[in-house]
């Protein structure tokens, strides 16, 4: 019995120190929490210099994100939103829920970045993969014009589905429509987030699948795999730069910036190569790790700023679901 009572007072005594630690909720997509994904090693470091509890909470695709912030409100649990793109700030701050942080980084992105309220964390380029012993379309019009099919993810829910109707805007402006008519007889199906069409596609059941130029590391790295490509489109290719930002009613503000701070350190930057496979948004100290020199880099960049995607975002998405829906 004693030894009980010492052990219940053990176990006490530690619930009473885990409950005085003060609690961060990151608010960010389900591949990122995965045990794959950055959140397991992001959440360990982060513990180590924070004296708190990080709680990661995954919300299906980064665009989902926005959408539950907005159900929230003010009430929102979240403190931090991981998983923005630059095509969802203006619609973000448009809600008036997100606030200003410190965060102070030199930043080696292809684009300068001034935003006060949001912060990037990795980047990249849109890109179709396929098996890398398949030839592959050079363009969205020899895709259109071919039997390839493809799986992608819907731009209401995801970004890269988002990203996918910007990229076509933006390399083919008013023609957008007639790509997407083209388009419309390739697609196998329209997944809610990037985890499922990805899933898909290895399983087989299409082509190509929309997701980065440097979704192949994954499977050089991690797997020592050669078999997988990103496909190399001459009209461009879409960039996507992540970001995140604070809640203004967050009740943990200073820890809410020190978790922004952290996330452009060299102890967050290092994780992303090999967990998310995206671009580091401040490139390591120890450099990209040794199979991103083989990526396909794009000779054309695409991006719309903020406020430009927002205003043709609506327009994007009517063609894409005319298209769709004959």
């Amino acid at each position: 019995m004693k030894h009980l009572l010492i052990a219940a007072g053990i176990l006490s005594a530690t619930s009473a120190i885990a409950a005085d630690k003060p609690q961060l909720t990151v608010y960010t997509y389900d591949s990122f929490v995965s045990d794959w994904g950055p959140g397991p090693q992001v959440k360990e470091a982060f513990e180590a210099v924070c004296d708190c509890e990080l709680n990661l909470v995954g919300v299906e695709d980064g665009a989902a994100l926005l959408s539950r912030i907005r159900l929230e409100g003010e009430n929102s649990d979240a403190d931090v939103v991981l998983g923005l793109d630059t095509n969802l700030i203006t619609a973000a701050k448009e809600t008036g829920l997100f606030a200003p942080s410190s965060v102070s980084a030199e930043y080696t992105l292809p684009i300068e970045w001034t935003d006060e309220v949001f912060a990037p964390y990795d980047w990249g380029y849109f890109a179709f993969v396929h098996n890398a012993n398949a030839s592959a379309p050079g363009n969205f019009r020899e895709l259109a014009d071919s039997e390839t099919k493809i799986i992608i993810q819907d731009p209401r829910s995801s970004t890269p589905g988002l990203g996918l109707l910007l990229w076509v805007k933006a390399a083919y402006g008013d023609e957008a429509p007639e790509i997407w008519a083209g388009l419309s007889d390739n697609i196998v199906t329209v997944t809610k987030g990037w985890s499922e069409a990805y899933g898909l596609f290895l399983d087989g059941e299409a082509d190509m699948v929309l997701s980065y130029t440097t979704s192949p590391a994954y499977h050089l790295i991690a797997e020592e795999d050669a078999s997988k490509a990103a496909a190399a489109f001459d009209e461009g290719h879409y960039m996507q730069v992540e970001v995140a930002a604070k809640l203004a009613g967050t009740d943990q503000p200073e820890l809410a910036d020190q978790f922004l701070n952290f996330m452009v350190s060299d102890a967050f930057q290092q994780i992303i190569p090999t967990t998310n496979w995206m671009y580091p948004a401040v490139t390591p100290a120890a450099g990209l790790p040794e199979g991103f020199d083989t990526l396909t880099v794009p000779e054309k960049s695409l991006l719309f700023g903020a406020e430009e995607a927002a205003a043709v975002r609506d327009q994007a998405l009517a063609e894409w679901l005319g298209a769709l829906s004959q």
